[in-house]
């Protein structure tokens, strides 16, 4: 159970963090000023709506869902690279796309 509990602490902080690239709103106020009383529905914020009509972030890329941005995500990999037989080994971090590069800066993740 504690597993269970880490693990959606860690992703509820992740989806927070990079909610400025995923369909979550993450301009909660501008929601709730919208709402007329507090027992009316919530609200989205209109920058959730452009993102959700346009299907691009305001820095100009593709703005995904939380899985989609995990599997694109996942494609950075450490390789350790053998140049030729009996030959030292080196290790070798994928570079990262500008729209990885963006996720890492917004979780403050360097490589």
């Amino acid at each position: 159970m504690f597993v269970c509990l880490l693990a959606y602490y860690v992703q509820w902080h992740m989806r927070n963090a990079l909610a400025p690239m995923l369909f979550d709103d993450h301009e909660l106020e501008a929601g709730h000023a919208l709402r007329h009383s507090i027992v009316a529905p919530a609200q989205r914020s209109p920058a959730a709506e452009r993102k959700a009509r346009t299907k691009w972030t305001e820095d100009n890329m593709p703005v995904h869902s939380f899985q989609t941005l995990l599997k694109d995500l996942a494609t950075i990999v450490k390789n350790t690279i053998q140049p030729r037989p009996h030959a030292p080994t080196f290790e070798k971090v994928t570079r990262p796309t500008p729209l990885q590069q963006r996720a890492l800066e917004l979780l403050g993740v360097k490589l």
